[in-house]
């Protein structure tokens, strides 16, 4: 009997050891269990399944084409650094967290700034209207390289930083072939393509998947979102709807911003009518005629471009005389932001909040407080 129980207690002893090793080993691929519950709820573009071994399946796709439409599609087995994955077919393998990558975009680097992630950032294309002073600093240190543009990298750069991802627009101009043949792993963002302010910034949990930081990502959204929506919810009881259109002449054209553009969901949200509403696309290029016929008489008119100094409405008649046709012109309703004075594209795509706070201001200023400081968008003086 004795014997019996030295057994077994030497059977569970040894079943216990083997659970933990399971669960802790580097036998096991598994990352974060957290990601397993992970939820996606405006981000239309990529999804995140954990299989039982813990390896996370992340598919990309693009966000404005019906499932069997996308012109381009990625997945991603993303697994912990140093161990053994199982992977479906048709997976490239990511090890996580990673610590080196290059990003092609503000909108990427956005992500990285609010996730604390800078030291892994090891080079972008360019620093034109770069506002943040620590990413400056870094780049004039040789701690980040600037690569190129898109369509005329540097490879021989690109392959210095070391990078083990790159984050990449591939619907853009592109110029990646050159890379390929790095055979340095592409990794899509298409945050920019969402049709939610929402689903934009909710790609940060996206990058936090790579960066080994998906528990912060998923509180730091939380709380953008519920800042987002309580605001939204209030404006949503005012009477009042101003109209509003957006954009300005360049090379003869108007890229105005289609009715599906997660801006024109903004002014929505800040209690606006957006002039082309019923547009349904992201963006379409109209003639100065056809945008004065619809936009003539809209309540205001907003702005974003990178003046070299103080913009003015004499700067914006002087570019194109005809604009001070426009009411909101004449009723000094214009709605500006200098990407050169401020962190516009470094923070506004994780922070739609912040954005949202600034229009409300402006459209309906008795739903914000009296001391209210905007930090990008004000009327022009």
């Amino acid at each position: 009997m004795k014997t019996i129980r030295i057994v077994l207690f030497f059977v569970a002893t040894l079943l216990w050891v083997s659970c933990r090793q399971g669960s802790t080993g580097k036998n096991v691929a598994g990352v974060v269990d957290s990601a397993a519950t992970m939820q996606l709820e405006y981000a239309k573009g990529f999804t995140v399944k954990t299989l039982e071994n813990g390896v996370r399946l992340v598919d990309v796709a693009d966000p404005q084409q019906d499932e069997d439409k996308m012109p381009v599609s990625y997945h991603f087995a993303l697994f912990k650094k140093g161990v053994e994955a199982e992977v479906p077919d048709g997976y490239t393998k990511v090890e996580v967290p990673v610590e080196r990558t290059i990003v092609m975009t503000m909108l990427q680097l956005s992500n990285f700034t609010a996730l604390g992630a800078h030291d892994v950032v090891k080079g972008i294309t360019g620093t034109k209207n770069l506002y943040n002073k620590d990413i400056r600093k870094r780049v004039e240190d040789g701690k980040m390289v600037k690569i190129g543009m898109e369509g005329n990298f540097d490879t021989e750069l690109i392959l210095a930083a070391h990078p083990e991802v790159i984050f990449i627009s591939p619907f853009k101009r592109g110029g990646y072939d050159a890379i390929k043949e790095t055979g340095i792993t592409l990794v899509p963002h298409l945050g920019y393509k969402e049709a939610h302010p929402l689903g934009q910034a909710e790609w940060v949990k996206y990058v936090g998947l790579f960066l080994g930081k998906e528990k912060e990502a998923e509180v730091l959204f939380d709380g953008i979102k519920q800042r987002y929506l309580s605001l939204a919810e209030r404006v949503a009881q005012t009477k009042e709807r101003p109209t509003v259109f957006s954009g300005e002449m360049h090379g003869g054209n108007w890229f105005a911003v289609g009715g599906k553009n997660h801006l024109a969901q903004m002014f929505r949200d800040a209690g606006a009518d957006y002039i082309l509403k019923d547009d349904n696309t992201g963006g379409v290029p109209i003639e100065y005629e056809q945008m004065y016929a619809t936009a003539a008489n809209a309540d205001y008119w907003r702005i974003l471009n990178s003046y070299p100094g103080d913009f003015s409405y004499e700067a914006l008649k002087a570019s194109e005389p005809r604009n001070e046709l426009f009411k909101a012109f004449k009723e000094r309703h214009v709605i500006y932001c200098n990407m050169k004075q401020t962190p516009y594209y470094e923070e506004t795509p994780v922070h739609p909040d912040w954005v949202l706070q600034d229009l409300v201001a402006i459209f309906h200023p008795e739903v914000m407080a009296a001391d209210y400081v905007p930090r990008y968008y004000k009327l022009l003086k």
